[in-house]
Formats: structure tokens, sequence, C-alpha cells
């Protein structure tokens, strides 16, 4: 398929797509996996093969904030805090127990027809991070898919060296917890600083919605201390939930992820300058139980509230 084809009905073209400065919609990119999928929707491991041209280098300050971390636990959790500077569609999490580290890709909020494409395609681009951060890469345990099994699972196995499971509880990538704090080959605390104060401008000013979406972020900051739900958001803007609902998918965001990223940015200011108990923040933030909101926090930032409280008194804010 040639590139005008791939990118037909995004108003994309070829030479914009390769600037480092152009940036693309979520409506664009699921266009474009639709276009594809409608191509060669039939050829197994097809989001394998696209998570494999994945490179760091191609994540820009992200990238280098990787690259740079300390150890594949400080890498993760940069990984975490930015994570959708890399992509829009779906959520990353992470958790350790037994011995075992496990990255989750969770898509139940992803178009229905491009789940098992962008599943392969973030998993297996996880996985080629991963080996340019570890020369030898990082030996996967089991990587497990919510989608049925494809006709031929050779492409998978080919990138993962295991058999995968399919029809699995989450897609998940497990491996041995003792690489976490294995030291990364190219270390450098004074660029990952750098470059992670570069990842917090990006996502600044990406978070200056317009249109819908941003009267809706707009609403649910108003009063931090009762954060209204998506009904009460509808009413006060004249339209019914499924309306809104509508509005923010044609602007390539939902309700849920608008207020992911209040409580995200919510909770560093609380964390940050109030002395406020992990449950007082929780409840503040709507939460009907703290471990609820441990769970979010670990998400966002690769570490509970508390660890990342400690973390900020003894780092000093870059300026």
């Amino acid at each position: 398929m040639s590139a005008s084809a791939c990118l037909a009905g995004t108003g994309l073209h070829p030479e914009s797509v390769i600037s480092p400065s152009t940036e693309t919609t979520a409506r664009q990119e699921l266009t474009v996996i639709r276009t594809l999928l409608a191509a060669f929707g039939t050829e197994p491991g097809l989001g394998v093969e696209a998570g494999s041209r994945y490179h760091v280098s191609l994540y820009g300050p992200l990238g280098l904030a990787l690259l740079s971390s300390r150890t594949l636990r400080d890498a993760v959790g940069v990984a975490l805090r930015y994570v959708e500077l890399a992509f829009v569609f779906g959520q990353l999490s992470f958790d350790e127990s037994g011995g075992h580290a496990r990255l989750r890709y969770e898509d139940r909020e992803v178009p229905r027809d491009a789940r098992a494409f962008l599943a392969e395609r973030v998993m297996t681009g996880t996985q080629m991070i991963g080996r340019e951060l570890f020369s030898a890469g990082v030996p996967v345990l089991h990587i497990r898919f919510r989608h049925p099994r494809p006709a031929d699972t050779a492409r998978h196995r080919a990138m993962f060296g295991v058999e995968p499971e399919f029809d699995a509880p989450a897609n998940e990538i497990v491996f041995d917890a003792a690489y976490l704090d294995l030291p990364l080959p190219q270390a450098n605390e004074w660029a990952r600083s750098t470059c992670e104060q570069l990842c917090r401008d990006l996502l600044a000013k990406r978070h200056a919605r317009t249109g819908v979406s941003g009267t809706v972020r707009d609403l649910l900051v108003r009063n931090p201390a009762e954060i209204p739900d998506q009904a009460a958001v509808a009413a006060e803007l004249f339209m019914s939930p499924r309306t809104l609902s509508r509005r923010l998918h044609e602007e390539g965001t939902s309700f849920r992820a608008l207020l992911d990223e209040v409580r995200q940015l919510l909770s560093e200011e609380l964390l940050d300058h109030t002395a406020m108990t992990t449950e007082q923040v929780a409840s503040r933030l709507g939460y009907a139980e703290a471990a609820s909101f441990i769970r979010a926090f670990r998400r966002w930032k690769g570490c509970p509230p508390q660890e990342y409280r400690s973390r900020r008194a003894r780092t000093p804010e870059l300026v």
C-alpha cells in the first residue's frame, strides 16, 4: 500500500507525517488503522509487524528520558508518567508481585475493531524498547492477549520468544522482576531530568484543551472538592450524556479520559502542596476508597502516593 493510500481520509500528507513537528489526532490515527485493517486485516500478527518498527529514538524527549534512566524500574516510571506522548489509545499499568513484573495494556475503551491490532502493536513496541534499553533485551516469561488466537503465531513467537496465550483476562507482558533494578548502560541523571522537564512541558501544552473537551475539563476542575459526574456535566452544557460522549469522541477523547487527566493533575497538586493524607486526597478526588486511588496513582506515576511524596521531598524541582 502506498503512503498516500494509507493516509486516505486523514487530511495528512506523506511529507507531513515524517516531520517531527507534526501532531496527529486520535481520529486520524484510527482512520489509518482501519484503512490498514480493511486491506490486510486477515494477516496474522499485523500488529506485531507494526510494533516491530518502534524505536526509542522516535519518541524525542521521552525516548531520551527512557534511555538515560538509571534502572529499568526508573524507565518504567518515566514511561507511565508520560505514556500519552507515545500513544492515546488505551492505558498502561504496571505491578510487581511474587518475583514477577507485569506490564498491562488496558484496551476496553479502545474501539472494538482496532483492539487486537493496537494490543499487539503496543505490547510489541514495549518489547522493542526493552531491547534498546538492554542490548540483550529482557526475556519474556509470558505474553498474553485478550483477543482470540490468530491462524498463525509465528510472528508472535519470533518477537517474544514464547508461545502467547490468547483469550486471556488481560493484555500483559510478564518478566522476572530481578531485571527491574539492573543498571541501564546509558544512565545519565542530568539527561533524564532535563528530558523529563521537556516531557512535562509537552504535556502541559497538550492539556491546554479547547472545544467541548476544554469546557468539560474546566467544569471538572472548577470545584475540586466536588467533581461532577458525566450526567451533571452534560446537564450543565444543555445536552444529553450520549450527545456529550459523541462530541468528546469527535475530539479524540472521552469523559473518563478527561476525568482521569484532571484527577491526576489535582492529585499531584494536593500531594505536593498540602499535608492531606492519601485517604483524604482519595476522598477529595471522588474515590469511594483509598485503594482505588492508589491503584490509579500507581498507573499514572509508577509508584504509590506516599512514595511519590517522599521522592518529591528529596528531589528539588528543575528550573
